[in-house]
Formats: structure tokens, C-alpha cells, sequence
């Protein structure tokens, strides 16, 4: 099926939701005119049209592939990303003094938004890129920033994050891992790393691993972790590459989907020769790591979007191409396109209005990242409460939406032929990485529920409330939310909130995402559809959120009741 960027839709998002034209009054963010941003997201669009949408496929049945240390990519990657680099797409929100654009985060989070849609496994080399460069801006030396800064940005380098290890998955504190000191100031770096996305390429010059270790005598656990910086080739004082540090690909894993996206097992330190900087101080790893990981989570949030619009895309053209059987109860006995059965209407507008709600949250998310960067009083809060219902809900719909796409084919949604099976196997990794959606609904629970004793979270509860008049469904879920933030913080304990924490970030995420969503049918710019699109969340996806109420609040003693031989039994 053919596939065209939704510039319409993101657009009016970035525009109501984001809130562009105040980011754009700020010095800071001044050369976002109205002119400009369009500019940005028309041409962005087309870029991921016309160059990384056809490789979609072909990534899909040829994979990425590794022979001699090396990982290949099929035909037309590399002209793809070189014409991506030269174009200055990675550069769009990056620092002005290291070549970026000065431009706001909203503005970057679309660009990966079409990439994405493009192609989903390609998009993941400048997502992981754009996470090293927030650790390297924001805990990196002056002579670190000045070395790696640029490349980064520009995209010439690409980047990536090492955490997990065969022992250590969510509990990043059982890395093992080791750093030693070199005694010039570097450090020999040893260990095996799993799940590296994009760890090994052929289309960047060279590749900046972000490595998470433990130095001799570091306190037990996630309190003695440090970061540091491992280049794939060691570079001077001059910025240029040099000598091929000790580190390596031994496998690529071979997976349900993201076929295109190399995910590396690495090794480093064979031959006890790999060389690395520390980045910030010793002991503070994670807090480094964090700040990579913010992004990305975003960013993978912004992934259930780009597969769910892939997704309803392909269904819409199937559903209006696909002829079988007379309307029920018609006096007229002809075939009609499928699209007029009442339940395909049902899946291709449920598909349409998780899409479109979950990019309405995906640009409110980034809108208060860009606010909280010019320091706007509470904002950064918000977005740190925000980003758990992005990350988790928004890749749950994009799992839901491609299964629905799936269905709306039928029989041949189920051949890998039509290309709807790819869309499914894709979406799957994405509830998963960069923190499963178990954890963002804990960290919403627990970290993000202690912002001033919940406050920050009834606040956001509040202000949806009284503006969503029009929408009762969403003021009650909204309320709903609102109280069970009350009992969370005032009377359940600690297992309680963990037993309920899923669902409750789905009410709180649908919450946000139907208040954005009806924002966007207020403004006038907005046309039938969208009003239509808005009513049937308010209707239906609400209504279903506010039935999750009795299981947020039901207390952990269930989850208890059998001990864990029985339960896995």
C-alpha cells in the first residue's frame, strides 16, 4: 500500500497541543515562525516518503546482516542516511555552537515521528543517536562536548546506549562490567552488553557507545555504576578517527520484527585494549544514563504512533479497495467496498482515534519538555509526568492499532504478502525497550506520584477537567483519575499502587490524550473528521478507560492469594 506523511494532523498537533506559536515567542525558539515550522514538517515528511518508506519492506525481508565484525544493511541504506545527514534533518534541535539548529525538541520529535512512520527499524540509528547526545550535552567534559558534539549532532556519528547484559535487564544494578583506570586519564573497559541497538553499522563513520560500568571499589548495586564513552574508533584531539578501539559485534539477535535494525550482542575489552572516558563523576552512571533514557522513552512513545499510522493507513486503502458482500439490510444485493460494513467503520475509526489521540499526547509531552527547557514554572514537572503515559500507553495502541490493521485484512492480514504482519511483529518490541511499560506505570506510582505529595498529577487532572465541559466523558475519567491519585497518595501502600499501576496509567494516559484530542476539535482549523474522531474517543475509548477504575483500585491482596509455586504451577 502506498503510504503519505499525515502533515495535516501533525501540524494541527505541534500547533494546539505543543503549542508552537508561545514556544516560538521565546529568544530561545524564535526561528520557529509559523512559516518555518510548516516548512520543517512538510518537507520532513517527504524526505521520509520518498527515501526511507521504500526501504521499509526490503529491510523487513533482508534484515541486517553481519560477517567479520561488520553489520551491513540492504541496497539504499546508506544512500538514504547519507542524504538524511546532508540535509541537516539530525541537526534540527541539536546546539547552535556544535552545528545543530537551536530548534524546539516538539520540532525534532516530529522528525522522528515521519522517519518513523517511514520505517520504524531504520528510524532507531538517529533515535538512539539523538539519546547520546542529550548524556554527552548534559554530563560530558568541555573537550568531551568539543570532540563528540558535532558528529553527533550532525549525524555522521552515530550513538548508542549499553546497559543491559545477560544477568542484568531491568536490574541495571547486577551489571558486572568493568572499568579500570589506564593511569593517563582513560579507562580499559571490559564486559559483554546485549540488546544494542544499532551497535554495529556500515552507514555512520563511526559509532559512540554510551557504556554503563563498575570501577574497582564502587559500591554494590545501582549507587556504584558509572558511564562512560567508548568510540567504535578512537579519536584524537582533532576530532578525526583513528586506530579501531578492542570492541566488537559477536552476534546480531535474531528477532520477531525490526528486522533492519542491527541488535548487537558487544563485546569489549577481548584483548584488553578497549579505551574509555568517563562521563561526569565516578559513581553517577545512572543519573547520566537517565537523561539518554528520557528521550528515547519519548521517543518510543512516538513509535506506537508512527506504527499505529503505518498501520491505519494500509487499512484504510485495503478497506476502500476491498469489495465483499451486499451492506446488511441494503434492498441493493451488489458487493460493496468493505469500508461500508458497520464493523469495519468500527475498527478503522477505533484505529484512528487511538493514532490520532496518541500523537495529541506525543506533542502535549513535547511541548512541556520545550517549556521546561526555558524553565516555565511546572513544566518540567508535568513532562516528567507525562512521559510514563506516553511511553506506555502510546506503544500499547500502536500494538493495538496494528492488530487491528491486521483484522480489517482478513485472511490475507495474516500473509506476510500484504505487508500488515510486519506492521504487528514490528510494534511488539516497543512496549519493551527502553523500560517496559510494567516499569513506566511504577515509575508513575511511585516517583512520579511523590512530586509534592501528587499535587503535580491533580493538578494535570484539574485543568482537564474544566476544560473538557463539552466532553463529559473525559472530565469524569479525568475526576477519576484525580480521586484514585487522592487514595494512592493518602491510603493504599505501596503494593497496592504497584498492583494497580497499569491500569491507572491507562486511565491517566487516555485522560490526557481525549483532553488534547478535543482541544484539537475546538480550534478552527479542525474539520468534521476530526470532530467525529474527537466524539468516538470521548464515547468510547474514555468510556472503556473509566471502566478500569475497580482494578486500579482493588488492592494487591489477590495477586497474593496463591504462593508463587501454585501461581506457576
Amino acid at each position: 500500500m502506498e503510504y503519505a506523511a499525515n502533515t495535516a494532523d501533525q501540524i494541527l498537533a505541534i500547533r494546539v497541543n505543543a503549542g508552537i506559536d508561545d514556544l516560538g515567542r521565546h529568544d530561545r525558539f524564535a526561528a520557529a515562525s509559523p512559516d518555518m515550522v510548516e516548512a520543517i514538517v512538510e518537507g520532513i515528511g517527504q524526505f521520509a516518503t520518498g527515501e526511507f518508506a521504500p526501504l521499509n519492506r526490503k529491510g523487513d525481508l533482508e534484515g541486517a546482516r553481519l560477517a567479520n565484525d561488520t553489520v551491513t544493511l540492504p541496497d539504499g541504506f546508506a544512500e538514504a542516511y547519507r542524504a538524511y545527514v546532508e540535509q541537516g534533518w539530525n541537526a534540527i534541535s541539536g546546539e547552535v555552537d556544535f552545528g545543530g539548529q537551536g530548534l524546539p525538541f516538539t520540532l525534532a520529535a516530529n522528525v522522528l515521528e515521519n522517519l518513523g512512520t517511514a520505517n520504524m527499524a531504520f528510524s532507531l540509528l538517529p533515535m538512539l543517536t539523538v539519546g547520546a547526545i542529550e548524556a554527552v550535552a548534559h554530563h560530558g567534559s568541555e573537550s568531551q562536548k568539543a570532540i563528540y558534539l558535532a558528529k553527533l549532532i550532525s549525524g555522521e556519528w552515530s550513538g548508542t546506549m549499553n546497559l543491559t547484559e545477560p544477568q542484568a535487564g531491568s536490574d541495571v544494578g547486577a551489571l558486572r562490567t568493568t572499568a579500570t583506570p589506564r593511569g593517563d586519564g582513560t579507562w580499559s573497559i571490559k564486559g559483554t552488553k546485549i540488546f544494542i541497538t544499532w551497535g554495529e553499522n556500515d552507514l555512520a563513520s563511526n559509532v559512540i557507545h554510551l557504556v554503563l560500568a563498575r570501577t574497582p571499589g564502587a559500591p554494590g548495586g545501582s549507587r556504584g555504576i558509572s558511564l562512560f564513552v567508548v568510540p567504535k574508533y578512537l579519536v584524537g584531539a582533532s576530532g578525526t578517527p583513528g586506530a579501531r578501539n578492542d570492541l566488537r559485534c559477536v552476534s546480531l539477535e535474531h528477532k520477531l520484527g525490526i528486522m533492519a535494525s542491527p541488535t548487537c550482542v558487544m563485546s569489549f575489552g577481548d584483548n584488553g585494549e578497549c579505551v574509555g572516558e568517563l562521563v561526569g563523576a565516578e559513581n553517577e552512571g545512572l543519573k547520566a544514563m537517565f537523561t539518554m533514557m528520557n528521550s528515547a522513552r519519548i521517543n518510543v512513545g512516538s513509535q506506537g504512533v508512527q506504527i499505529a499510522e503505518r498501520a491505519l493507513q494500509q487499512a484504510q486503502g485495503y478497506a476502500r479497495e476491498r469489495v465483499q458482500s451486499a451492506r446488511a439490510g441494503s434492498p441493493d444485493k451488489n458487493p460493496v467496498a468493505i469500508i461500508e460494513h458497520p464493523d469495519v467503520r468500527r475498527m478503522v475509526l477505533r484505529m484512528r482515534a487511538l493514532t490520532e489521540g496518541a500523537r495529541a499526547l506525543l506533542y502535549y509531552t513535547a511541548g512541556m519538555v520545550d517549556r521546561g527547557a526555558l524553565e516555565v514554572e511546572g513544566a518540567q514537572q508535568r513532562a516528567d509526568c507525562l512521559v510514563p503515559m506516553l511511553k506506555a500507553w502510546g506503544t500499547d495502541i500502536g500494538c493495538e492499532v496494528a492488530s487491528l490493521g491486521v483484522q480489517v485484512h482478513g485472511g490475507m492480514g495474516f500473509i506476510e504478502e500484504t505487508g500488515a504482519a510486519q506492521h504487528y511483529r514490528d510494534a511488539r518490541i516497543a512496549p519493551i525497550y527502553e523500560g517496559t511499560n510494567g516499569i513506566q506505570a511504577a515509575d508513575l506510582v511511585t516517583r512520579k506520584l511523590g512530586y509534592q505529595s501528587g499535587e503535580v498529577l491533580a493538578a494535570l487532572f484539574a485543568e482537564a477537567t474544566a476544560d473538557c465541559g463539552d466532553a463529559p466523558q473525559i472530565a469524569e475519567l479525568a475526576q477519576d483519575c484525580a480521586a484514585i491519585v487522592r487514595w494512592m497518595a493518602n491510603e493504599a501502600s505501596l503494593d497496592d499502587r504497584l498492583a494497580g499501576s497499569v491500569p491507572f496509567c491507562t486511565m491517566a494516559a487516555v485522560a490526557v490524550a481525549g483532553w488534547q484530542l478535543q482541544r484539537q476539535a475546538r480550534d478552527s482549523a479542525a474539520g468534521e473528521a476530526k470532530r467525529v474522531v474527537a466524539r468516538f474517543f470521548a464515547e468510547h475509548i474514555a468510556t472503556e478507560a473509566r471502566g478500569l477504575k475497580a482494578s486500579v483500585i482493588a488492592g494487591a491482596n489477590l495477586l497474593y492469594a496463591l504462593d508463587a509455586a501454585a501461581l506457576a504451577g
